[in-house]
């Protein structure tokens, strides 16, 4: 049966997910890249590669590569850093496209949603017609490829939109779900890594087949009880998941890898700070606060220590989390040079829901109003709004890369340092200290 053209009954769920998302806004702006090699992402000595174009992942570059590994592969390839505001405006975009075919639709991150067009077939046609018509509005409208699974759960329609890839459409009939699903890799299903591979096969499961198959008990006893129960019903095609468009994050946090591994206090101090600021601006964007602060340090030799704290009350204050975040690093004491550190708020809410028990003694408007004047500053201004201690001069040491920790198909968001002019030290407007004026 050609898979391809195969019937579309009952599979209402859409899978999209837009082809080397990164790398294609950058050719989309970039024409005279077209046709080469090029590189999201990697720029540093100690870089990750955020995306490539499939030129470059002719040459065997891949996403989360380190950047020095893919310019041994592509030595010729275009290397670009992030430019993430770029990315998300696409994002928007494209998400807009997605909204008015069905209010159904759940992004999974910038790049890819699930879509359930069971209510659009009247107006729209069949779910493969519907497939086609976005893939042709993002065309048109946006000069950018996505390809498209049709099925019916998510699970497949992920699994399809991966086998359609690039610029494709891919159609498995609830029908015949099985017949597709059971001769591929073990692998394939949702939760099975490297290990869990490893596993399996040491069992002698090596395809979707041999685990539909399996006693439970066995897999049980291998996977332990979650696991087990997981993969054998996705072995027979069953995921009751529902497409739902209230996403909810949640976390909220961002890291950092050093170029060079890192012991001085004031580099670590600022680095938490500009981490700390980027995520109480994302938080506050998002309407959420968090109870949990936790931070990750990455040392020298690869041992990754964490530590949290749990506050009285849910916050989105930038000074707050960076507070909580170098007491903990402190009480940490690490005593060893650091190659990554992170700062994550989790446990999130609806801000606005959040009941603020004011302290004694504490003024009528404190740090969160004054970060909120920041934030509405920044937007009527333009630019953004830095603590000025992130401020660099001509003799300062560059700032580390910064990568945001929501959507896993990003490079540098919110957290990075501010540029002096050529006058030297220019001060930035301090949001924890300073009267309001614009950046």
């Amino acid at each position: 049966m050609d898979v391809e053209r195969a019937d579309d009954e009952g599979c209402s769920i859409l899978h999209v997910d837009m082809d080397a998302f990164f790398a294609s806004v950058e050719v989309r702006r970039r024409p005279e890249l077209r046709g080469r090699p090029v590189v999201v992402g990697g720029v540093g000595p100690r870089g990750v590669v955020s995306s490539a174009s499939y030129e470059a992942r002719a040459f065997g570059v891949r996403s989360a590569m380190p950047g020095s590994r893919a310019r041994r592969l592509c030595p010729h390839a275009t290397f670009l850093p992030p430019d993430m505001a770029a990315y998300a405006e696409a994002s928007r975009q494209i998400m807009r496209i997605f909204a008015d075919v069905t209010p159904l639709v759940e992004p999974l991150s910038v790049d890819e949603a699930f879509l359930d067009v069971s209510g659009a077939v009247r107006l729209l046609g069949r779910p493969r017609a519907i497939a086609d018509l976005i893939r042709r509005r993002v065309a048109s409208e946006q000069r950018l490829t996505c390809s498209v699974g049709v099925a019916a759960t998510k699970f497949m329609a992920k699994l399809a939109s991966g086998r359609a890839k690039p610029d494709g459409v891919l159609v498995v009939p609830a029908a015949t779900t099985l017949k597709y699903l059971h001769p591929l890799p073990v692998d394939v299903l949702w939760g099975v890594g490297e290990r869990t591979c490893e596993v399996l096969r040491r069992h002698g499961l090596r395809t979707v087949a041999d685990v539909a198959e399996a006693p439970i008990g066995m897999l049980r006893q291998a996977l332990g009880d979650a696991l087990a129960a997981h993969l054998h019903e996705l072995a027979w095609g069953r995921d009751p998941r529902r497409v739902s468009p209230e996403r909810v994050e949640k976390s909220v946090g961002a890291e950092t890898t050093f170029d060079v591994d890192v012991s001085d206090p004031d580099v670590i101090r600022r680095t938490l700070l500009a981490l700390a600021t980027g995520v109480g601006r994302r938080l506050r964007r998002s309407g959420q606060a968090g109870r949990t602060v936790t931070i990750k340090v990455r040392l020298a030799d690869f041992r990754t220590l964490n530590r949290s704290r749990t506050l009285a009350d849910a916050t989105d204050v930038a000074r707050e989390i960076f507070s909580t975040a170098w007491h903990l690093f402190r009480a940490l004491a690490p005593g060893d040079r650091i190659r990554l550190i992170g700062v994550r708020v989790e446990g999130l809410a609806a801000a606005e829901a959040v009941p603020r028990q004011p302290t004694l003694g504490s003024r009528e408007h404190g740090w969160r109003e004054a970060e909120r004047a920041a934030d509405a500053a920044a937007a009527r201004f333009g630019g953004a709004v830095v603590p000025a201690s992130l401020l660099r001069t001509r003799s300062a040491p560059d700032a580390p890369g910064s990568r945001s920790g929501t959507s896993g198909k990003s490079a540098a968001r919110d957290g990075e340092e501010g540029d002096t002019t050529d006058g030297g030290a220019e001060r930035a407007f301090d949001p924890l200290s300073d009267p309001l004026r614009p950046s």
